[in-house]
């Protein structure tokens, strides 16, 4: 079974919106932090918007059953970050012109 890469990881967290947010991913928002790969075992550092946010459990959920799906996933550990914390500028280009931000 071949192993999965990084990007096919990051292309499935391109399927996960933050339901508060829903017209940008996941990863374009700059939630995600790091992704490792290895052996099968997935390891992903994601923050939310806020810390206060009510879908602190339903999100990483939400990734981490969207990265499982993945062919050669035999484990995935989601770790919540808030350091270093969320701000806009961790948004890609695209996120920004989405949602009207310059």
């Amino acid at each position: 079974m071949a192993e999965v890469s990084k990007e096919e990881v990051l292309e499935a967290l391109r399927e996960v919106y933050d339901p508060e947010i829903p017209l940008v991913n996941v990863v374009d928002l700059g939630l995600i932090y790091e992704v490792k790969v290895d052996d099968g075992k997935v390891f992903i550092k994601m923050t939310l918007t806020n810390p206060l946010c009510p879908l602190a459990n339903l999100l990483p959920e939400m990734v981490k059953e969207a990265v499982k799906k993945l062919k050669g996933v035999k484990e995935v550990k989601v770790e919540l970050v808030w350091d270093p914390p969320w701000s806009p500028d961790k948004m890609s280009k695209e996120a920004k012109r989405v949602l009207g931000l310059k």
